[in-house]
C-alpha cells in the first residue's frame, strides 16, 4: 500500500447542503449537479495515481458510491468545524500508516494528477505545502507528519492562507507555496473553470456537461 495519500474532503451532494454560495446564483439543483460532477471528475483523474486515494466524507458515514459509480475508501470527517475536521483527518491518515498526505477540497476539480504530483514533490523537502486561492484561502494542503498548523486559523476566510503561513513560521516549519489558482464558490469561478475546459487546460467531462446545460 502506498505511503502517499491523497485525501479529498467531500460533502455528500444534497441540494441545499452543498455549494450554497453558488446556489444563490444558479439554484440549489444546478449547484448540487455541479458538485456531483466535481466528485466524478476528481475520482476519474486521481484514482489511478501512484498514491492511495481516500475520501474524507461529511456527514460521517456518507456513502459516495452512487455518485462515483463504485465503492471507494473513505474516512469520516470528525470535529466541530472545518479546522478540527481537517486536523483529525490528517491525524487518522498518519496513524493509519501514511507518510505524506496531500489534502484537497472537492471544489477545485481542475487539480489533476500533475498538480498532486507537484505537491508530493514539494513534500520531499518541505514540512508542508499549500496551493493558495485568489479568495485568500487555499485548495490544497500537504503535510509529512501531523502538525498543529490549524490552531487559531480562521477557515473559509480571506485571511486563511496568510494566517496559515504565519502559523507555520511560528512553528519553524519549511513551507512551500505552489502557484495560486481558484476554487469554485461563485459564478465568476464557474466561468473561469469553463474557460479552462474550453482551452483544454482541464479535462473534466462530467463538469463540462453540467456547465454546458446551465442557463445563460
Amino acid at each position: 500500500m502506498s505511503a502517499d495519500v491523497v485525501a479529498i474532503m467531500a460533502k455528500k451532494p444534497v441540494p441545499g447542503a452543498v455549494k450554497t454560495r453558488l446556489a444563490r446564483a444558479i439554484g440549489e439543483g444546478a449547484a448540487c449537479a455541479l458538485a456531483v460532477a466535481f466528485l466524478r471528475d476528481l475520482h476519474a483523474a486521481l484514482r489511478a495515481g501512484p498514491w492511495r486515494l481516500v475520501w474524507a466524507v461529511h456527514p460521517p458515514g456518507a456513502d459516495l458510491s452512487a455518485e462515483l459509480g463504485e465503492a471507494v475508501e473513505r474516512i469520516d470527517q470528525r470535529g466541530a468545524d472545518l479546522a478540527e475536521r481537517m486536523e483529525a483527518c490528517f491525524a487518522d491518515l498518519f496513524a493509519g500508516g501514511a507518510e505524506r498526505v496531500v489534502m484537497i477540497g472537492a471544489d477545485a476539480p481542475h487539480l489533476d494528477a500533475a498538480a498532486l504530483g507537484a505537491a508530493f514533490t514539494a513534500l520531499a523537502a518541505a514540512d508542508a505545502v499549500l496551493r493558495p486561492t485568489r479568495d485568500g484561502g487555499y485548495c490544497l494542503i500537504g503535510l509529512r507528519r501531523p502538525l498543529d498548523l490549524f490552531r487559531g486559523v480562521p477557515m473559509s476566510s480571506a485571511e486563511t492562507c496568510a494566517r496559515t503561513q504565519a502559523r507555520a513560521a511560528e512553528l519553524g516549519l519549511e513551507l512551500t507555496l505552489l502557484p495560486p489558482t481558484f476554487d469554485v464558490d461563485e459564478a465568476r469561478d464557474m466561468d473561469d473553470l469553463a474557460a479552462l475546459i474550453a482551452r483544454g487546460e482541464a479535462v473534466l467531462p462530467a463538469t463540462a456537461a453540467v456547465l454546458a446545460a446551465r442557463p445563460r
